[in-house]
């Protein structure tokens, strides 16, 4: 019989030592995982003969109320199940620890991740912007976010329902 999300979390919290929360209902399983564990967490999900989450899918921000969540999508093919793991990261200059040395393929992943809504991935190798120019300025997906009504002289522009791009000084005032 294979292993459900209820026994995978009991596994984990064994490991950990910890409570941990799970959140059945999501999309996927989910289960929350403190940050300063979350390297712990993964090393063991990834190297547990019995669970075996060897692939890592997905590393996506949310931000709910000021604070951010990262969620991690992992994938067992042993079990097979699909997992989520989701860590909180706060304060003006929200972290977390990198997994990318425990799963190489996160590496673009956490850069997309920071470049969207500076969230830092302590010990990433090549902590860069990936999507938007190394002189952009801001968060694109931060709920604070203000688009600049120009870059490098270039007027900043939208996209508009039947293919239109206005640009961001004729809608900003």
């Amino acid at each position: 019989m294979p292993l459900t999300i209820e026994d995978v979390a009991t596994r984990l919290s064994t490991q950990l030592n910890i409570s941990l929360s799970l959140e059945p209902n999501s999309p996927a399983p989910l289960i929350i995982i403190p940050a300063d564990l979350l390297r712990d967490a993964s090393k063991f999900l990834r190297d547990d003969d019995a669970l075996r989450f060897e692939s890592l899918n997905c590393i996506t921000g949310v931000e709910r109320a000021g604070a951010y969540e990262i969620v991690i999508t992992l994938y067992s093919a042993t079990i097979p199940l699909m997992l989520n793991l989701k860590v909180k990261a706060t304060g003006e200059d929200p972290a977390i620890p990198s997994v990318t040395d425990i799963w190489p393929a996160a590496d673009w992943h956490e850069r997309e991740v920071f470049d969207m809504f500076g969230i830092r991935f302590e010990g990433h190798y090549d902590h860069r912007r990936i999507l938007c120019a190394d002189d952009w300025e801001g968060f694109p997906l931060r709920k604070d976010y203000q688009p600049p009504l120009f870059f490098h002289n270039i007027p900043v522009t939208v996209n508009v329902p039947g293919g239109l791009q206005i640009p961001l000084t004729r809608i900003a005032k």
